[in-house]
């Protein structure tokens, strides 16, 4: 038994011979503000509105809505059962449930998928953070205004080459995202959701209106409402999926992981629909915005880490009070990568505390220091350890950086996401899960079954197949 002087978040179940975390969100609303500010992440910024502008606008769109009925809030549904059932990290919750329905032990390696994949994750999106935050730091001192597009390529280039700088950054944001989760769920993870969610919702409502009032928001909202089904090929529907499965978050430790906290009586179908709408919500309007800003100022759109750090803060020196809307909006984007951030380094921090007794602070650090240590090999990877190779007919040429993604987003993260659909329709028996889901009437929950069994596991094969042509 964990005494809980030295860990005052978890302790062991003696009756079930598993460690389980005993904290609690306070409210279901502070879930919502949590597990929504997770999924709100960097896809959102620098994904959706190039697929959305590139595979016609409002036909894209209701292929994307369809793939959340269909894949997104199922699979969050199950993830968030499966978590509140086990209450403990992924890996402790699916040796507690593989044990509970007399499953296969094989199925333990979706929880293995889900821990390993948010600890690559967190590595490389510190790095990408602490970018923001050096951007949020130079938009403050007027740094990009008057550059030409070259300008702000080179500014970008010079960036990425300098891994001192970077290694400031990257440290910066790690230990910022440490101390808030050392501070455990009532005094870390939902001061974080109490404040940073809904400041990242304002600043974002702020911009919104902002660009409201500029003769491009309607330029932007036809380009993005108007279906153009002309446009939407069968790389566009798969874009949709993709982006449907990834944008919230699943096949990772980290939804599972919050839904560990939850209480008995909160509704899960309920809570995750509104999880998935908030996610929805924000990328609708960041892609109104973004589009809106560089309509404004008349640079194209692009994609990725180009259109964030090169495009954007071009197009905001070229609109009025753009030095001050630019600041706003890395304001939003570091207030992005904090949330999600936070949610990808408890799973890891919960297994060390469950595997070596450790407390809060230990694992923290811990866990912190090993992600730290990645994330510089990760910053390497831009210079001295650069290196070339192939995967899947494409050249990747940042060495350690596209390993990272690779294994993440073309193998960890789909596969997962399927074995934790499979072990949820056919492993568990159908019973198991009927009364946390709280699924009524009963043909309601046949369907869910039936998603869980059959459907989200074949889309996202196709899915996984294709994912080589999506993110080429």
């Amino acid at each position: 038994m964990i005494s809980t002087h030295k860990h005052p978040a978890r302790h062991n179940s003696l009756r079930s011979g598993r460690k389980t975390v005993y904290e609690r969100w306070s409210s279901s609303g502070i879930f919502v503000l949590a597990a929504g500010g997770a999924a709100i992440g960097f896809n959102n910024f620098w994904t959706f509105p190039q697929l959305a502008a590139q595979y016609g606008g409002g036909a894209f769109l209701i292929v994307y809505f369809l793939s959340l009925l269909l894949i997104g809030l199922p699979l969050m549904m199950a993830e968030l059962a499966l978590g509140r059932s086990g209450r403990a990290s992924p890996i402790g919750t699916f040796r507690y449930m593989t044990r509970r329905a007399h499953a296969n032990p094989l199925w333990r390696l979706a929880g293995w998928m889900g821990v390993i994949s948010v600890f690559l994750i967190l590595s490389y999106l510190s790095v990408i953070a602490g970018w923001v935050i050096a951007y949020l730091v130079r938009s403050a001192f007027g740094v990009f205004s008057g550059l030409t597009a070259d300008g702000m390529n080179a500014q970008f280039a010079h960036m990425v080459r300098d891994p001192e700088r970077q290694l400031f950054w990257h440290t910066l944001f790690m230990t910022i995202t440490m101390l808030m989760v050392a501070r455990g769920v009532r005094h870390g993870l939902e001061a974080v959701a109490r404040y940073a969610v809904p400041l990242l919702l304002g600043l974002l409502l702020g911009l919104t209106i902002y660009v409201a009032t500029t003769d491009a928001f309607t330029q932007a909202t036809i380009v993005f409402f108007t279906p153009d089904f002309g446009k939407l090929t069968g790389m566009g529907v798969l874009a949709a999926m993709s982006h449907a499965f990834f944008s919230l978050g699943l096949g990772a430790g980290a939804m599972l992981m919050y839904g560990a906290y939850l209480s008995v009586e909160a509704r899960i179908p309920r809570l995750s629909f509104y999880v998935v709408g908030i996610d929805t919500v924000t990328s609708l309007a960041i892609t109104l915005v973004i589009l809106s800003v560089l309509y404004a100022g008349n640079v194209e759109l692009s994609s990725g880490p180009s259109l964030v750090f090169q495009s954007l803060p071009l197009a905001f020196d070229h609109i009025p009070y753009g030095r001050i809307l630019i600041v706003i909006f890395f304001v939003l984007l570091v207030v992005a990568a904090l949330t999600s951030a936070i949610a990808l380094a408890e799973p890891v921090m919960v297994w060390l505390s469950e595997q070596f007794g450790m407390s809060l602070r230990r694992s923290a650090l811990l866990c912190g220091l090993c992600i730290w240590s990645l994330g510089v090999v990760i910053i390497l990877s831009f210079h001295d350890w650069a290196f070339s190779f192939k995967v899947f007919g494409v050249v990747k040429k940042l060495g350690f950086f596209d390993v990272m993604q690779v294994l993440t987003a073309h193998v960890l993260l789909p596969v997962s996401g399927i074995l934790i659909s499979l072990f949820t329709g056919w492993a568990l028996k159908p019973d198991m899960l009927r009364e946390i889901l709280h699924i009524r009437p009963a043909w309601l929950y046949s369907v869910w079954l039936w998603l869980m069994r059959l459907v989200i596991p074949a889309l996202l094969l196709v899915v996984l197949y294709h994912l080589p042509q999506l993110f080429a």
